[in-house]
């Protein structure tokens, strides 16, 4: 062989080699969520969900021939678009990860794709942004979320008041694209459904005082209060006012505040309210909970099981593209998330990753019975709850 033959073949062979590690090596995903901000007491079972489902990966060692995967956390703080912004870009060019499971509020996770995840074309899997205004976002086929949209969620509401014999509300929403996005889908789904919407006003968050607002909202009047904010932030100050005041005695809570930490601080004022958020009583959520329970963190948390999914769709698109490659794999998500093929439950993905290294489908049925639509987001599974003796219990499914 001459020398430019034997030079050419080695360049080939190298040239090999470097796709081969750049497509199959290690891998890392950024876990981008609320840690700091109005959502940081779900937040730690949300980050605790995706880890749960890399270190199962990492226990099975299987995951494109023997690739180790690293979770690295930022904090998109839920609300500052800035501090997502700049995280991601962190998460990106400087730990260089493959893939970002979050963000979680919607304006960030917004932020997030347009400034960071479309320039650098890098997959982001939400387990929690839920503003209707994402459906249309630009996003290169870059984009999902196991969450469903809001306005499934403004729809399922409707159907809890309309079934507990509520006919009017006021609306009270975290003014940015979560709030104004699901206060907007509820009341039309609530007006076309024969029910009145006596007022529907923005709040903001990190004030010390919502004694003006509250007092806007019951002179409006109704039979119920809904508060579509945040548990850790204006959402509970509105309502601690409103108790305080005896302004309303019941109030309606959708996803973002239903949380543990929301019923401490209220007390017995909250028995009575009700509300609901993504989730399923299906096969695959009640093995989440055991798995979760066993790692030690609350599997019943909001978007705790969600977050599993995202993480483990990430991967499962992976070994399906034979790649860690966000250019190579985001064509794979909706086919592993979707029938046809054997279906994944939590505690399965060693066997995915198996029946996918021999060619086989798999449809990813997960922690939430999750079934991807339209723009690559959650068709949706709801769970009703109520406040009854301190706690948050499940009335039924949806």
């Amino acid at each position: 062989m001459n020398k430019l033959l034997l030079a050419t073949a080695a360049t080939a062979l190298m040239s090999g080699a470097a796709f081969a590690e750049g497509h199959t090596g290690d891998v890392k995903i950024g876990i981008q969520l609320g840690f700091t901000g109005p959502l940081e007491s779900i937040t730690p079972a949300m980050a605790a969900g995706a880890e749960l489902a890399i270190a199962e990966v990492n226990a099975a060692g299987t995951l494109l021939d023997g690739a180790a995967v690293t979770a690295v956390r930022a904090d998109s703080t839920c609300v500052d678009a800035g501090a997502a912004t700049a995280a991601a870009e962190g998460l990106v060019t400087g730990e260089k990860v493959n893939a970002i499971m979050g963000a979680d509020c919607s304006g960030v996770t917004g932020a997030v794709l347009q400034n960071v995840a479309r320039p650098n074309g890098v997959v982001m899997i939400s387990p929690s942004a839920t503003s209707p205004a994402l459906s249309a976002a630009e996003d290169d086929g870059l984009f999902f979320r196991v969450a469903p949209s809001d306005a499934r969620q403004g729809e399922v509401m409707t159907d809890v008041l309309v079934d507990r014999g509520f006919k009017s509300v006021a609306v009270t929403y975290t003014n940015n694209d979560y709030g104004k996005g699901l206060a907007d889908a509820f009341q039309a789904a609530f007006e076309a459904a024969g029910g009145e919407v006596t007022i529907s006003a923005a709040h903001e968050d990190g004030k010390g005082d919502y004694s003006s607002e509250v007092a806007a909202l019951a002179a409006a009047g109704g039979e119920a209060l809904v508060v579509a904010g945040y548990t850790d932030q204006g959402g509970k100050g509105v309502i601690q006012n409103a108790v305080d005041t005896g302004a309303f005695e019941t109030f309606v809570l959708p996803d973002g505040m239903v949380g543990d930490q929301l019923v401490a601080d209220i007390g017995d004022a909250l028995n009575g309210s009700f509300g609901q958020l993504p989730g399923t009583d299906s096969t695959g959520a009640e093995t989440f909970l055991t798995m979760a329970t066993e790692a030690g963190f609350d599997g019943t948390g909001a978007y705790a099981p969600e977050s599993y999914d995202a993480a483990a769709l990430i991967m499962l698109a992976m070994e399906a593209a034979g790649s860690n490659q966000s250019a190579d794999f985001k064509d794979k998500v909706m086919d592993v998330a979707n029938a046809p093929g054997t279906e994944i439950f939590p505690g399965e993905l060693a066997k995915a990753i198996e029946l996918l290294k021999a060619g086989e489908d798999i449809d990813y049925v997960g922690a939430t019975a999750l079934e991807l639509i339209g723009p690559g987001e959650s068709a949706g599974n709801f769970r009703e709850i109520e406040v009854k003796d301190g706690a948050i219990e499940t009335v039924t499914y949806r």
